[in-house]
């Protein structure tokens, strides 16, 4: 099929269809050169729009990986494979960067993005940003490492010491979340983003039919969709949490349920 037509099917318009004719053509390269192809980094919701584009283009998954520098990175890469190459070989062009500061300076995440943008460096060029209480460890692709190593010093008015470091020694921050039992009349989305976000059920129909909330990161404006135990509800403005598991029923008739608030 063609990649316009392609692209029409996916509904895709403005930036996403850029985004997603851009990872066609890192396919495509792949298999008319033989060579291996990557995108740049995509968030959860761009890679569930890339990989949908990619099966209804009947590229198979094991033609192309995700690859974000660690397991369970957020912010990945897809590396599409020529067809001499095994999965165990690819060798993603990421490399890993360490930005040392003092305690006291207590950076956070939006500290060492905005000094990134201010360099110059796209969101698409940077992966995931681990930061901890003397460093921030990032993953980039290679082609903005060297000048990241030399030229990035400072976030504000903190001084940065700029290191390249093994995956193997990144810093991962341990998720911070919170267990909450409920029971709820169903398995409707707006019932369970009134537990999940803490919020009146009649909020979260508003919320969910203005199109701020996502299920597991495509956008969701029905209220009665029907959730299943492991989805991801995200929302704008306050955060994500996970269906973590689904009970038997009460007397009242009302289901339990476990909720992963993300903190």
């Amino acid at each position: 099929m063609e990649k316009s037509k392609l692209l029409d099917r996916c509904g895709a318009e403005g930036e996403d269809r850029l985004l997603l004719a851009k990872v066609l053509d890192r396919a495509a390269q792949a298999e008319e050169r033989n060579i291996p192809a990557c995108t740049d980094f995509l968030s959860p919701q761009q890679q569930m729009m890339a990989g949908d584009l990619l099966r209804l283009a009947g590229i198979p998954e094991t033609a192309w990986l995700r690859q974000g520098g660690y397991q369970g990175a957020e912010r990945n890469i897809l590396l599409f494979l020529p067809d001499w190459m095994e999965p165990e070989t690819a060798e993603p062009p990421l490399r890993c960067l360490r930005g040392a500061f003092r305690p006291d300076d207590r950076l956070n995440h939006r500290d060492i993005l905005g000094s990134l943008m201010g360099m110059g460096i796209v969101r698409e060029k940077v992966g995931d940003i681990l930061v901890s209480p003397e460093s921030a460890d990032l993953i980039v692709l290679d082609t903005v490492a060297d000048f990241l190593l030399s030229s990035w010093n400072s976030a504000g008015r903190a001084k940065l010491t700029v290191t390249e470091i093994p995956a193997a020694h990144l810093h991962i921050p341990e998720v911070r979340c919170e267990e909450v039992r409920d029971t709820v009349s169903s398995l409707r989305l707006d019932a369970v983003c009134s537990t999940g976000f803490r919020m009146a059920r009649g909020k979260a129909v508003d919320m969910i039919s203005s199109g701020h909330v996502q299920v597991n990161w495509r956008p969701c404006t029905k209220a009665d969709k029907l959730l299943t135990e492991g989805d991801t509800v995200s929302a704008r403005g306050f955060g994500k949490f996970q269906l973590a598991a689904v009970g038997g029923v009460t007397k009242k008739g009302r289901t339990a349920i476990v909720v992963k608030r993300y903190i």
